[in-house]
């Protein structure tokens, strides 16, 4: 909910969308009269006639074959592509969001384990420490072990930097600063905790195709240029100009009506129609790369998903075969049948 509220992304969908619904308006407005007037002086009139002669006249456009229509229909297909749009970016930041959360509760979790293994080196050096001394081991058998131990404090300054960059991207997810998170000591992730089954390939494919928000997106993209093809083969025929008139003319009264049209003798409006319609062939071919790209995108993450979920089995059979491993140390250890070492070992094993 923060991140859908402060993220900046968001803001930048919105807007968009704010400009494509105004964009409705002005394709449906009409076109404005304008008035004219046009005063005319006659130098050699009559004694006792105005030399005045006043014409007003006023223009009426008249749009003809529909192109309004067309023109809010593409307005209106844009607008619907804007706010799937908002859709899309909505996703995107919860993904982002998601991802960053993920990456810092895996350097968190890293960090535990670490922290635990240290504890563990630390006790096997003292002892190989206090066995060298007593002349029971190599002078390198110590050396290796120290340098071990240093090797994992440095994994675990490397974690903890780790920790510290993915809070940046959380509060980067969230739209917000890093400090921000300063006062947040727990950030809970349960939502980890629970991973979804696996579902027949063929349903995930019918739902991201019908549901996804980029692909609805992408559609009205397309409808929105057929309708502007369709504005352009309308614009082959001329609108219609109506201009009604009145003229006083030395004390006389002169109505008139005019009428104007475009005449298609020099083109048919054949290059914004040819524009419009390579226009729509791009917007179906970015549809179906991107349909492309997404059922490519759910072939590829279903197959890892479903190794992930084999090594995860994998990985729990072989904690399982450690703890049984690290119990029998303790329990050997207790009825002295191994040392110390022995034991620590096992416990550096099983963390």
């Amino acid at each position: 909910l923060v991140a859908l509220y402060y993220n900046p992304d968001l803001d930048v969908a919105r807007a968009k969308w704010g400009v494509a619904e105004a964009g409705i308006i002005t394709a449906g407005s009409r076109p404005n009269p304008s008035l004219g007037y046009t005063p005319q002086f006659n130098s050699s009139a009559e004694s006792g006639i105005s030399p005045w002669i006043l014409t007003f006249s006023i223009n009426i456009p008249i749009e003809t074959a529909g192109k309004r229509s067309y023109r809010v229909a593409q307005a209106t297909h844009l607008s619907t592509a804007a706010r799937l749009n908002i859709a899309a970016v909505a996703w995107q930041v919860r993904s982002r969001l998601r991802t960053s959360l993920l990456n810092l509760y895996g350097a968190k979790e890293a960090e535990t384990i670490l922290k635990r293994e240290l504890v563990v080196q630390e006790e096997i050096v003292k002892l190989l420490a206090q066995r060298f001394a007593y002349g029971e081991i190599p002078r390198p058998d110590l050396t290796q072990a120290q340098i071990s131990l240093d090797q994992n404090r440095l994994t675990l300054y490397e974690t903890q930097k780790q920790i510290a960059e993915n809070r940046v991207r959380v509060a980067e997810a969230l739209g917000l600063p890093v400090n921000a998170l300063n006062g947040v000591n727990v950030l809970s992730f349960d939502f980890l905790g629970h991973l979804p089954a696996e579902m027949p390939k063929p349903d995930i494919q019918r739902q991201a195709l019908l549901n996804r928000p980029d692909i609805l997106s992408s559609l009205s993209e397309y409808e929105a240029a057929q309708a502007g093809l369709q504005l352009e083969i309308a614009k082959q025929y001329p609108n219609i100009d109506l201009g009604p008139g009145y003229e006083l003319d030395q004390g006389q009264n002169k109505w008139s009506l005019g009428f104007s049209i475009a005449l298609p003798v020099f083109n048919r409006n054949e290059g914004p129609i040819a524009e419009a319609e390579a226009r729509r062939k791009e917007a179906s071919a970015r549809f179906t790369s991107l349909q492309a790209r997404v059922i490519g995108e759910i072939d590829r993450v279903q197959v890892g998903y479903s190794i992930a979920l084999q090594k995860l089995k994998r990985a729990e059979t072989l904690l399982s075969a450690q703890e049984k491993q690290e119990q029998t140390a303790q329990r050997e250890f207790h009825l002295g049948e191994v040392d110390r070492l022995a034991l620590l070992s096992a416990q550096l094993e099983f963390t």
